[in-house]
């Protein structure tokens, strides 16, 4: 093996295709799959029939015939309509998958006048296969489980197997630290808003589909008597997973370290918007003891926004 030549980019050099396709895997990764969250997604045709339609959407697809092959784009517009066979007496798994099919490496199809790219139909895969057969140069899109003596496909029989090529992320740590003594006093088993400096303002990103948060409250306080609770996170108008907090030390003032966390999906409504996280405290009518925050107490919230199929 010898140094390709010539590199991008050198005028008067002359590019192969080869050249090109390295660039891709190397801007890609190395990855492959679909680019955004929403492209190439497979729903059931707008009348239910014989086929299935694909979305707008692009995406990068590994060659699979070479060690040296590269890697390749491909990018629908519009809705594609693909057909799918019906069924016999036998219940069928057929992968939907965009395929490249380069006739430098396989195949005898002609650049010039035929597709090199299309949307490809693998029949009687197992009932559980969710990436492209080995060997085949192409990203697998969604799987139709048909039931025996089928002929029209509906939603409940697409899978989606879409990857992702470069999912995004975005981490940030928003924090606040109490003045003074607030308490969460309410015994009533009922949600109250709490403590109030747990209180942000969370510009969501237009691609973002999940939210992973955690929020720690160090040097919270405990006092007047015993006590048990719950807290929650609330993004938006989503309630979170409930932490339970239960204390059984009785009438002293202690500290302890409380931690709220969960992963959201998030609506498409809020991508692109801004939304509010708070906390919320729920105390046991059953116990007298109080929740504080003070001056003693730091509050972080750990907010990670990631990008997958919608």
């Amino acid at each position: 093996m010898t140094l390709a030549q010539a590199p991008l980019l050198v005028n008067g050099a002359t590019h192969s295709a080869q050249t090109f396709r390295q660039m891709i895997k190397d801007l890609s990764h190395g990855s492959e799959g679909v680019t955004e969250a929403t492209d190439l997604k497979v729903t059931p045709l707008p009348v239910p029939g014989g086929g299935v339609q694909v979305a707008d959407g692009s995406a990068v697809i590994r060659g699979k015939a070479s060690t040296w092959q590269g890697s390749y784009t491909a990018y629908n517009i519009g809705a594609a309509t693909v057909p799918i066979a019906p069924t016999g007496a036998t219940p069928r798994s057929d992968l939907i998958v965009l395929r490249v099919q380069d006739p430098e490496f396989e195949g005898g199809l002609d650049p010039a006048t035929d597709a090199i790219n299309f949307f490809d139909v693998i029949p009687n895969v197992s009932s559980t296969m969710s990436s492209a057969p080995k060997g085949v140069t192409g990203v697998a899109l969604a799987r139709v489980d048909l039931p025996a003596s089928t002929g029209t496909v509906t939603a409940g029989m697409i899978r989606d197997v879409r990857r992702v090529a470069n999912p995004r992320r975005e981490r940030t740590l928003y924090t606040a630290y109490p003045s003074k003594l607030t308490k969460a006093w309410k015994d009533d088993d009922k949600w109250h808003d709490w403590p109030p400096e747990a209180r942000w303002q969370i510009p969501v990103p237009d691609w973002a589909t999940k939210l992973i948060l955690t929020i720690t409250l160090a040097g919270l306080r405990m006092d007047f008597d015993s006590l048990y609770g719950r807290l929650q996170p609330v993004f938006g108008t989503i309630e979170g997973q409930d932490t339970i907090v239960d204390d059984n030390q009785g009438k002293v003032v202690r500290r302890s370290t409380a931690v709220v966390a969960d992963t959201i999906t998030l609506p498409a409504s809020y991508r692109g918007t801004t939304q509010t996280l708070y906390m919320q405290a729920k105390m046991s009518k059953d116990w007298k003891g109080d929740l504080g925050v003070d001056g003693g107490t730091s509050i972080i919230a750990d907010i990670e926004f990631t990008e997958g199929p919608v």
